[in-house]
């Protein structure tokens, strides 16, 4: 049995974007309480998650990107005393608070130290649980829940910290990684395949990818076998033939048949499927190191059981 290292800190549990969002602090109790019950959370090593400097997130954002989040940080709490407004709206389903920034750049920063971890060997691969999200994030926008794109600055932290060759991304997220391949397409160092459902926010996956990232997008209503068999059909032979030197994962939940985000029909073991696939070609190619960080997933239950499941494997149990 190998070590999984477990990232997360209480400062993404201060990103709050108000009553009955979907994208809550509650999703993060409730992969916490599960691991607790069920005791997969004493297998796992907690390590500590730093900041993630500004040199290490504009790897994958413009500086013009990270200054105006910041700017907008900076007067929600310069203007708090005064009664000044709480928030800023990015987009309408994405709200700017007072800890926002502080909570990104720690989920950010999580993706760099699980990075370094599993280079360095002190675990041998690692699942992140932080808010917010990061794979809506495009290299100049913030959109979808998202602020820093998270897999991104890990996979450029990997390549140009670390003088990797080839990293793949895996993304099973409902809704396609859109950032991710805005920021990634054309890096002939990265294969990103992902699944998603679609037609779908962000409308976006269909048209015209760079050649290296293989796009596999599904009805609504797609069960989890047929995705089982997708993966098996197209993402494999894409992975075996690139033989990735390190794998991140953009761990979305979401396309849980009980979340109400999407609807696609997995269940929890498909998730833990698709994880064991994974982790097969990272044995074979990657030293097994992978690098999981959480995306989407809303429904609490469902969220905790699929995470469970998703660590469970990763961790060899």
């Amino acid at each position: 049995m190998g070590k999984t290292g477990y990232f997360t800190h209480r400062d993404c549990w201060k990103h709050d974007m108000g009553p009955g969002h979907p994208e809550c602090p509650a999703r993060l109790d409730a992969i916490e309480d599960r691991l607790l019950l069920t005791g997969v959370g004493d297998a796992l090593e907690r390590i500590e998650v730093p900041l993630a400097t500004l040199p290490q997130i504009t790897r994958a954002h413009s500086v013009a990107h990270m200054e105006h989040l910041e700017a907008l940080s900076q007067r929600l709490i310069e203007d708090a005393p005064a009664g000044g407004p709480d928030h800023a709206q990015i987009d309408p389903d994405t709200t700017l608070t007072r800890f926002t920034v502080l909570a990104a750049r720690r989920a950010a920063g999580a993706a760099i130290a699980a990075t370094d971890a599993v280079i360095g060997g002190q675990v041998d691969n690692a699942f992140c649980a932080v808010r917010p999200p990061g794979h809506h994030a495009c290299r100049d926008k913030a959109m979808g829940f998202c602020f820093f794109n998270n897999i991104a600055v890990a996979v450029r932290h990997a390549i140009e910290a670390h003088g990797l060759e080839r990293v793949a991304v895996v993304d099973f997220d409902v809704h396609h990684g859109n950032g991710t391949e805005d920021i990634l397409s054309n890096d002939p160092r990265v294969l990103m395949v992902g699944i998603f459902q679609h037609p779908f926010y962000p409308y976006s996956g269909t048209e015209h990818p760079a050649p290296n990232m293989l796009n596999l997008p599904v009805p609504a209503y797609t069960k989890g076998m047929d995705v089982r068999e997708l993966i098996e059909a197209c993402w494999m032979p894409r992975l075996e033939e690139f033989k990735p030197q390190m794998i991140f994962v953009s761990a979305g939940f979401d396309a849980h048949r009980d979340d109400e985000l999407g609807q696609l029909r997995l269940n929890e073991h498909d998730f833990g499927w698709i994880t064991s696939r994974v982790v097969d070609v990272a044995r074979r190619h990657s030293k097994g190191r992978i690098v999981s960080m959480l995306e989407g997933g809303y429904n609490l239950d469902a969220l905790a059981r699929s995470v469970e499941e998703h660590v469970r494997v990763l961790a060899d149990l």
